[in-house]
């Protein structure tokens, strides 16, 4: 059994990510709003609270499935972990994912106009998330992984042009809430990735390939917000008192 009590959902999450799939199964979002208490986020969506800690509680931590303790990570390990498994991810799918509905707005765009919308927001995400990675990529990863070399070496620490971590940190979430917001418009549109009967092969592969898309977003912010984000604030705190 996980612990719970007087913990926010991305805590659970980041505890134990097989939560994530009960909190979507409820449709509460456990990256970017993963700070509220699952009783905020039920009452916000008039939730039965416990019906969704009933389900909670049945995790059994002897039954991980393989899935990596991200929590107990060093942060360093972490965002080598993002760069190459999401980073990437997002990298080598968007072009084909762009390709595929763009397709789709030429053959099928007569009768499913909402296949215009959501190539556009598609793109926009595209482009957002193209410079969201580059300023993690260049300007807080590599200070994470500065103070983790610091931290580890006694070595001694200037903070860096921007201040304290948290102010990027703050942006970045932000940019977080952003896709996910736009994500949910995709997933709304698209009938929760539900392809019509009149759709092709292409129709349904890019619709299974946004799904996952959007899946592995979830995963990737719920990295960031709940569990390396607070650890670089911790850490620089701790190196910086």
């Amino acid at each position: 059994m996980i612990e719970i009590a007087n913990k926010t959902i991305g805590e659970i999450v980041a505890e134990d990510y097989r939560a994530a799939s009960i909190f979507e199964s409820f449709g509460i979002d456990f990256c970017c709003k993963g700070n509220r208490s699952v009783e905020d986020a039920c009452s916000g969506k008039n939730i039965n609270a416990d019906e969704v800690h009933e389900k909670l509680n049945k995790l059994s931590v002897s039954a991980e499935g393989g899935i990596p303790d991200f929590a107990s990570w060093p942060s360093d390990l972490l965002v080598d972990y993002i760069e190459k498994k999401h980073h990437r991810y997002v990298t080598d799918t968007t072009p084909v994912l762009q390709q595929f509905l763009e397709k789709l707005c030429n053959v099928h765009g007569g009768r499913h106009p909402e296949l215009f919308e959501i190539n556009r927001l598609f793109n926009e995400s595209a482009g957002e998330l193209a410079m969201h990675m580059k300023k993690e990529e260049l300007i807080v990863f590599p200070y994470i992984r500065n103070m983790v070399k610091a931290n580890g070496n006694h070595q001694e620490f200037s903070r860096a042009h921007f201040g304290t971590v948290e102010n990027p940190i703050k942006v970045l979430m932000q940019e977080h809430t952003n896709e996910g917001e736009r994500f949910s418009e995709i997933s709304e549109l698209s009938n929760n990735y539900t392809p019509p009967a009149d759709g092709c092969t292409t129709y349904r592969v890019a619709y299974q390939m946004l799904e996952e898309f959007e899946k592995d977003l979830h995963l990737h912010i719920h990295l960031e917000n709940n569990i390396l984000f607070p650890q670089a604030a911790l850490m620089e705190q701790k190196i910086l008192a």
